[in-house]
């Protein structure tokens, strides 16, 4: 998978799924569109990796920017291995969540972005090293499927995903964290504290 991807090839894709693009039409500015981008090229093994992409899109002054982050979008080997539910691991389903999380902390200690309405979670229990999305496990389900950071080290970038996702969609660098979570701000002191979330597959990007 690429590790990172243009404005204009996130917009087309979201588009050609036929889910809501932000375009900031009363020119208030950081209408944020966040779009995680799951790698397909894993055929679903659990790498451990922080091997996906969270992006961010919104325009200031009438000017998109455009940010591309390292993270995870998959729980890492330590839930997939220790289940902390029967039905079995957390795995977000691919699709686009409207006004599906907002600004909280995280596990009480830290601002992140929270989920607040149900989506549609895999689960898988098989321990095969494997994440086995069989569509008749899906529930849609308010669990804290959270978008959070993972080192909590200034300057530091976790290269292991571990106990950092069990099921949350996780950045990987500190730095890149505080970049994304200052645009979050941003859009909450304009837009209100509800943010959207989409989650795209590697080979849907064109």
């Amino acid at each position: 998978m690429k590790t990172c991807y243009t404005r204009e090839q996130i917009e087309t894709s979201v588009k050609a799924k036929g889910y809501k693009w932000f375009e900031d039409n009363n020119n208030k500015g950081y209408d944020v569109n966040i779009v995680g981008v799951r790698n397909s090229e894993t055929k679903g093994r659990v790498t451990n990796a922080f091997d996906d992409c969270m992006t961010i899109s919104y325009k200031v002054e009438g000017e998109w920017k455009f940010h591309c982050f390292p993270c995870t979008t998959d729980p890492g080997t330590h839930w997939v291995e220790n289940i902390l539910n029967d039905r079995g691991v957390a795995i977000l389903k691919p699709g686009q969540y409207r006004g599906s999380h907002k600004l909280r902390l995280h596990q009480g200690k830290y601002l992140a972005l929270g989920q607040k309405k149900p989506m549609s979670i895999y689960r898988d229990a098989n321990l095969d090293g494997k994440y086995d999305l069989i569509e008749e496990s899906v529930r849609e389900e308010l669990i804290g499927i959270n978008i959070h950071r993972a080192t909590s080290r200034a300057g530091g970038k976790s290269t292991r995903v571990d106990k950092w996702s069990a099921g949350c969609q996780v950045i990987a660098d500190n730095d890149d964290w505080h970049e994304f979570l200052d645009i979050c701000q941003a859009a909450r002191e304009i837009h209100g504290n509800s943010f959207s979330y989409t989650l795209l597959e590697s080979n849907d990007i064109a």
